[in-house]
């Protein structure tokens, strides 16, 4: 994993949409930072041993939460999961045996999600349009990027700890 990655300024005084992708944008990078200069070993790692939690996994993880929210509840897609089966057997995090080509693989998919959603906000006429979260119903554009904000945060919170356990790297 490369480490030219570099997390743009979040503005201080935008409006509603730009200050949320901003924000959301800054997330992701410090996701990308987080596995920055690992090998495969370190990124398939889960150095927390009561835990599944490993880098690639939260990577992986952070995949399906993007290919859900935008994909399957904003803009209505069939888009099955990528690593769980649809019947919620979650292998999100079941990263053993991962080779270098699974890495990039990873990286790749959640790239591509990232793009569908970044184009999709851009795109949204506004943050209230709906889309229709499956079991629950209706929610609004501005709900969802308020739930990945929480997703991203929370889960780099458990980047940096699984991070400073492989390498003592504090605060990329």
């Amino acid at each position: 994993m490369s480490t030219s990655i570099t997390r743009d300024r979040r503005p201080p005084m935008a409006d509603e949409r730009t200050t949320a992708l901003s924000f959301l944008r800054w997330h992701r990078a410090t996701l990308l930072l987080k596995c920055s200069g690992l090998d495969v070993q370190q990124l398939t790692c889960r150095p927390v041993s009561t835990s599944a939690l490993s880098l690639i996994g939260l990577v992986r993880h952070a995949t399906e939460s993007e290919r859900f929210w935008f994909r399957v509840v904003m803009a209505g897609d069939e888009a099955p999961p990528l690593y769980s089966a649809s019947g919620g057997d979650d292998q999100t995090f079941d990263v053993a045996g991962s080779d270098e080509g699974a890495i990039v693989r990873a990286f790749d998919a959640w790239r591509g999600e990232v793009q569908f959603s970044d184009r999709l906000v851009e795109a949204a006429p506004t943050l209230d349009i709906t889309g229709n979260e499956p079991g629950e119903g209706p929610v609004s554009l501005r709900w969802v990027l308020a739930h990945l904000l929480e997703e991203y945060a929370r889960h780099n919170g458990h980047a940096d700890l699984i991070r400073e356990q492989i390498d003592g790297a504090v605060g990329i």
